[in-house]
């Protein structure tokens, strides 16, 4: 007997990318053309670096990038959101489900800010927000957060945003200074309304 996929083919790419609003006015948005210096910014950026593999970028480059999140949404491959501050302006961070598994059910958080959007707390309601999004409309069973557990800060995110710790990844990604233990959180569609 063939299991059906958990997420049918299609159902991703028939959503349109809405904006999803925060408290305080943030909101997650599509990444536009006019967001091209944050991703070089983000390139540049020592603690975005140090934790994110995310590269360096030139603004041809960066461009690509967005027009690249797009053509991802459209092909299920992932879901990536600029964080800004308020309508129009450009993003200050960048929040996604990636490493897609739509049959499987499950997905990765990937998240960074830029220095202007730091201590605002407003990573942890686009965490929980882009949660709830997954499980409730786009039919997720599991998502999960993975960060170095030399990274307390992605770790109290986890927390908060009602992501249990499962385990330690031993050696599990290379990071500029060498190999790093990797925390695994994970969420189940199952476990409740999403914390705010």
């Amino acid at each position: 007997m063939e299991i059906p996929p958990v997420v049918p083919p299609g159902r991703m790419s028939a959503l349109p990318q809405t904006v999803l609003g925060l408290p305080d006015g943030w909101l997650l948005r599509p990444w536009e053309p006019y967001d091209a210096p944050a991703l070089v910014a983000s390139g540049t950026d020592p603690d975005i670096q140090h934790w994110n593999r995310t590269g360096r970028f030139t603004e041809a480059r960066a461009e690509e990038r967005i027009a690249r999140y797009r053509a991802n949404w459209e092909a299920e491959k992932a879901a990536i959101w600029a964080v800004a501050p308020a309508a129009g302006v450009p993003a200050a961070g960048l929040i996604g489900l990636a490493d897609l598994d739509l049959p499987g059910g499950s997905g990765e958080i990937l998240y960074w800010l830029l220095p202007a959007g730091r201590g605002s707390g407003v990573m942890a309601g686009a965490v929980a927000r882009v949660s709830r999004w997954a499980f409730e409309e786009l039919g997720l069973h599991r998502i999960r957060i993975t960060h170095s557990v030399a990274n307390p800060a992605s770790c109290r995110i986890a927390e908060k945003t009602g992501f249990p710790l499962e385990g330690t990844m031993r050696g599990a990604l290379l990071h500029a200074d060498g190999w790093h233990d990797e925390h695994l959180h994970a969420r189940l569609r199952t476990d409740g309304p999403v914390p705010t």
